[in-house]
């Protein structure tokens, strides 16, 4: 467990990362375009390969379906909740105070951020090692969302220090849920590890749908394309050297 709550912290550091870039300088939307992008391929490569084709592996492909479906509809669910509770454009660093509130913020990067530590918790399941693939995916794709919602809290009357506290504070529950992802696969039987991961597929490919790759595209317009192929061809490199 301990091998795994470091890896999610480490997943979940770009946060801090973000938000120290996002206080020193102002990085052109084409940038961040790119590295989110970037990570849209990455995350979508890892969660086909390291997620889904393991578990069609080893339960039903109607199982490995509705595992999928019922992560995305949680994700769904979860997001409009968030959306309603002021955090709906907390991805965007254009968003007014009054269209994004730090409790908006926060709560939204809660939702992003313990569902794909968890995942990573439950790669090392079986002894293999952490994911690099899912490792890279999951930093990259956190480092746009700290750099949007620092601009943004920034912009209020929040303190630096608060600002730098709350990013702290997720990343530890970061590291906590990829401990409790790597327990709760790891005292599970395979078909049970299999139908979470497919739960956690289904909500992280929700979340690239929904909000990376827009936000990506919004950014970087017809590089976005290039910039996912990129991602998606290091995660497949990464996950070839691993085998």
């Amino acid at each position: 467990m301990a091998e795994a709550a470091f890896w999610g912290l480490l997943g979940a550091s770009s946060l801090i990362i973000g938000a120290e870039v996002a206080f020193g300088i102002r990085l052109n939307r084409l940038v961040v375009g790119l590295i989110m992008a970037f990570g849209v391929g990455a995350l979508i490569s890892s969660v086909s390969f390291e997620l889904v084709v393991p578990a069609l592996e080893a339960v039903e492909f109607w199982e490995v379906a509705a595992g999928l479906i019922a992560g995305a509809l949680a994700f769904f669910l979860g997001d409009r909740l968030i959306n309603q509770l002021g955090g709906a454009n907390r991805k965007s660093s254009v968003a007014s105070e009054e269209e994004n509130s730090g409790m908006g913020i926060a709560l939204g990067t809660f939702l992003d951020g313990i569902p794909e530590s968890a995942v990573l918790g439950m790669s090392l399941v079986g002894g293999e090692g952490v994911s690099t693939a899912l490792l890279a995916g999951i930093w990259v794709s956190n480092l746009p969302e700290s750099l949007g919602s620092t601009v943004n809290l920034d912009n209020t009357d929040m303190s630096r220090r608060a600002i730098r506290l709350l990013w702290l504070a997720i990343v530890a529950v970061s590291a906590l849920a990829a401990a409790i992802g790597f327990a709760f696969v790891d005292g599970s039987s395979s078909r049970s590890g299999a139908l979470i991961q497919t739960f956690a597929a289904g909500a992280l490919l929700t979340m690239i749908a929904d909000e990376m790759a827009p936000e990506a595209y919004e950014r970087s317009n017809l590089y976005a394309g290039l910039a996912t192929v990129a991602g998606f061809a290091l995660a497949v490199f990464l996950t070839s050297v691993e085998g």
